[in-house]
């Protein structure tokens, strides 16, 4: 359990665009180990705060560990979630009261974005990125690439092996966004080969002229890739009718583009938690 407190975790968190959720004690009848109003923040391998300790508790974080590894393997989870604890019969627990808990989960990035270089287009595109609830994976295969960038809590730097993209792209969540925007053309059409291989890859973006694409098109064809899977591939980048040359310019369309390709939320008839789910997990009417 860490000492850091609820609330502090919270706010490290969200800055982080981490995933974790939030429990909330929403109601407390009988004896029970904590009053409503009372939290605590549970992240895949750390715990902050406390509902008061003991079997729930336990129970507690591992239905919360459950809404992350949903998030992990590529689920969406947006509606919060009551769980109802009667502490003799659910949790064995000799205070014998009844808790009712509201776990809010936090994906943490709304949207993971794999950058491939570290050019004068990159550096210009992810201070525009940074400040957005997305999350940054920075590749270069260069030893000083990151050397004078100032770091951010959001962007992750990692120095990518050439002989191993493979390796460097199992690590990516699933979903993401890639774009190949290298110094080496070379190095370029080996990562979309790889990115084109892999099955998490949301969109694939290379930086260049049409020309560029073209002259990849036909050893990825040989390295086995039909028409479809080469027509993910957007080339160029950026929104259309952008123009421009210098990199601001380029990294202003290409985050443009970006949000596009934002995931839209289905259309739901109800949203959060229905005051008739509240009635049946409490057994209390709603205020509203």
């Amino acid at each position: 359990m860490s000492a850091e407190t609820w609330h502090s975790a919270l706010h490290r968190l969200q800055d982080e665009a981490a995933p974790h959720v939030l429990i909330s004690v929403v109601g407390a009848e009988g004896s029970t180990p904590r009053e409503p109003g009372a939290k605590m923040v549970v992240t895949a391998d750390a715990c902050h705060d406390t509902l008061g300790g003991g079997r729930f508790e336990y129970q507690a974080i591992a239905c919360a560990r459950e809404m992350l590894a949903a998030i992990a393997r590529g689920e969406q989870i947006t509606t919060p979630r009551l769980e109802a604890f009667p502490l003799g019969g659910r949790s064995g627990q000799c205070c014998g009261g009844h808790v009712s808990l509201l776990f809010e989960c936090f994906a943490g990035a709304e949207k993971h974005i794999a950058i491939f270089g570290a050019g004068h287009v990159a550096q210009a595109l992810v201070p525009l990125l940074a400040p957005l609830p997305w999350r940054v994976h920075w590749f270069d295969s260069r030893d000083d690439a990151f050397a004078a960038l100032a770091p951010s809590s959001r962007v992750d730097c990692h120095r990518l092996d050439e002989n191993a993209i493979a390796m460097a792209l199992a690590g990516l969540p699933h979903d993401v966004h890639a774009l190949v925007m290298t110094h080496d053309h070379a190095q370029d059409r080996r990562l979309v080969d790889v990115l084109l291989s892999h099955s998490g890859v949301a969109s694939i973006g290379l930086i260049g002229s049409q020309s560029k694409w073209a002259s990849f098109q036909r050893p990825l064809r040989e390295a086995g890739h039909d028409a479809t899977a080469l027509s993910r591939v957007r080339c160029p980048i950026g929104v259309p009718g952008a123009g421009g040359k210098r990199p601001y310019e380029i990294a202003l369309a290409i985050a443009a583009e970006l949000l596009t390709l934002a995931p839209t939320e289905a259309h739901a008839p109800q949203r959060g938690v229905m005051p008739a789910t509240w009635r049946h997990v409490t057994g209390q009417d709603v205020c509203l």
